[in-house]
């Protein structure tokens, strides 16, 4: 194990790569998690219309794959702290929800939550075991993350890793205990990451990240 913590990308959208990442010795395991129809599903792929799902490069139709909800995930997890629940989209009850889920399952497990949309950040404010992460992928967004921290610490950042360098990395973790970066899927980006000098590594190939 590297002394970087390593983050399992995207592996929590499954329940078998969930297990895997975690027996293998992940420090994190990432979900993606968005609100529908009153339900909160854990899946990478982005909704389009009542029936297709869609990411880059490629279409597929809601009953042709089986999608996994968040009280699933939690269960499988069985009070795992490992996880990593990346918020996707901008729904207004989003946040909330899962606030509410979180209480009713893991009223005293620790669980990580992410999400580009700060403000979604206030629904876990009272939730003691849930560690928030203030994550940016532009450079507007780091320019936002910088003000922020100087008045308001956080327990984590996470930024893309072409926005960053040694300097800003130094200058975030006056103001978060833990800096994140993505993506660090080959050996010469994680070569890239640790001349940052971030805390964690998202990827998905955890054998680059060092994980047997």
């Amino acid at each position: 194990m590297t002394p970087e913590l390593v983050v399992a990308h995207r592996a929590g959208n499954d329940l078998g790569t969930l297990r895997s990442a975690l027996d293998l010795g992940a420090d994190l395991v990432e979900a993606d998690v968005h609100a529908y129809r009153g339900r909160l599903e854990v899946r990478h792929r982005k909704t389009l219309g009542p029936w297709w799902l869609w990411d880059r490069g490629e279409l597929v139709r809601r009953t042709d794959v089986r999608l996994l909800e968040i009280r699933e995930l939690l269960a499988a997890a069985a009070g795992d702290p490992r996880l990593l629940l990346d918020l996707k989209g901008i729904h207004p009850r989003l946040a909330a929800r899962l606030a509410t889920v979180l209480t009713e399952v893991v009223p005293a497990g620790t669980v990580t939550v992410c999400t580009q949309h700060w403000w979604m950040l206030s629904a876990f404010r009272d939730l003691t075991n849930v560690r928030l992460v203030l994550s940016a992928g532009s450079r507007r967004g780091l320019r936002r993350l910088r003000s922020r921290l100087r008045g308001r610490p956080a327990y984590g950042v996470c930024v893309h890793r072409r926005l960053l360098t040694p300097a800003i990395v130094t200058e975030l973790r006056r103001g978060a205990e833990v800096v994140f970066t993505w993506p660090v899927d080959t050996d010469d980006a994680l070569a890239d990451a640790r001349r940052l000098g971030v805390d964690a590594m998202i990827g998905k190939n955890l054998s680059v990240l060092g994980v047997p």
